[in-house]
């Protein structure tokens, strides 16, 4: 009989015991909190608060203690689409996101229900109060200064929460369909009305080069009209003095003749006495010497007539003819490749082309004219 009764104590025992292990067990469980590095969770105790629970293993009362999770990283919000009107009467939609950071996990615990639904919802009104603060093309124009001005109405109640709002960025910014349809008339407008613009300041343009190229062109053909008619008067000047000097020569050769016929006249009469004139005497002599070569080492041994004297070589320039050309070949040269590099420019649009007005180069000329005559007049 006592064998049986200890036969039944001994299951009971077994049953006892493996309950009271399986209550350690749960109570180690229980009081046991694991915490990851990159949260933080307060704890309370029969509802009271009691601290905050560090990363890592940390031993909490059993049964009685509960605790609540903050993440410790910078948190992303969502602020939904807002309708809001501006202060110029522009219906007007916007959203944003709210990037937060949980600074005092204590605070975001005792001081606020849900600080993202807190954050949220105070986003969303404060969006809407600066978009209404603010005409339609701020809203459009002023992205960063409404990001500040949202930051800024939010930092100081987060602050009382222990959250930190970091950044803010409005991402869409949209007016109504009518408001969008009559922008875009706008700016197709202004955009026709700057290359109707653009296009009339290129034809304008376009014509005042061409018309200083003429201008020029005229100026530069003109000049070497002139020059052309001087040199050619130069020319029929010259050749004017030598067909005087050539018709002379001639003249005093048929006198000579004359005379010399008068003489065989006169030899063929009686008398003896004979008057000549100086003038043929002069001219007889000067012509037998050219015809029987005497003194023809010692004196210059041709007519005199037939060259100039000084005064009209010097009224002629026959001494500095080659200079004069070569003075007048230079210039040309030095015109034409100056009048290649204008032509140039004018070709190229260049601001600097020195496009000069015809009463400038009249002057010039007149000017250097004037010094010609100066100096013939001091000579």
């Amino acid at each position: 009989m006592a064998g049986e009764i200890l036969l039944q104590a001994v299951p009971t025992i077994t049953v006892l015991g493996a309950l009271l292990l399986l209550l350690a067990v749960v109570t180690l469980a229980s009081s046991i909190e694991i915490v990851d590095a990159t949260e933080k969770r307060a704890l309370t105790v029969f509802g009271e608060y009691r601290k905050l629970l560090e990363p890592g293993i940390n031993f909490v009362p059993p049964f009685v203690s509960n605790t609540h999770k903050f993440d410790m990283r910078t948190q992303t919000l969502d602020v939904p689409r807002q309708e809001a009107i501006t202060r110029d009467n522009s219906p007007v939609t916007a959203d944003a996101v709210v990037y937060i950071k949980v600074m005092n996990a204590k605070k975001a615990f005792l001081e606020v229900d849900d600080y993202k639904r807190a954050v949220s919802n105070l986003a969303q009104t404060t969006l809407r109060a600066v978009l209404g603060d603010m005409e339609l093309d701020d809203t459009l124009n002023k992205r960063q200064e409404i990001n500040a001005k949202i930051r800024k109405e939010l930092d100081e109640p987060t602050d009382e929460w222990g959250i930190r709002v970091e950044s803010v960025e409005v991402r869409e910014v949209n007016p109504s369909k009518d408001v969008q349809e009559a922008m875009e008339q706008q700016t197709s407008a202004e955009r026709r009305r700057r290359a109707m613009i653009l296009e009339a300041q290129g034809e304008r343009r376009s014509a005042v080069e061409q018309a200083e190229g003429d201008k020029q062109s005229n100026i530069i053909r003109a000049q070497g009209e002139k020059q052309s008619q001087i040199l050619e008067a130069q020319g029929d000047a010259i050749s004017t003095v030598l067909r005087a000097k050539s018709a002379e020569s001639m003249g005093e050769r048929a006198v000579i003749d004359k005379g010399m016929e008068t003489l065989e006249e006169i030899g063929k009469g009686e008398s003896n006495t004979f008057l000549m004139p100086q003038e043929l005497t002069s001219m007889v002599g000067r012509y037998g010497k050219h015809l029987t070569g005497s003194d023809v080492q010692q004196q210059d041994g041709s007519l005199n007539s037939l060259d100039f004297d000084q005064e009209t070589r010097e009224m002629l320039g026959l001494d500095d003819i080659e200079e004069i050309l070569g003075q007048i070949d230079a210039e040309a040269e030095m015109d034409v490749e100056q009048m290649e590099e204008e032509a140039q420019a004018i070709k190229e649009g260049s601001a600097g082309a020195n496009i000069r007005s015809a009463d400038e180069v009249i002057e010039e000329m007149d000017q250097e004219e004037g010094a010609a005559d100066l100096e013939e007049e001091l000579e």
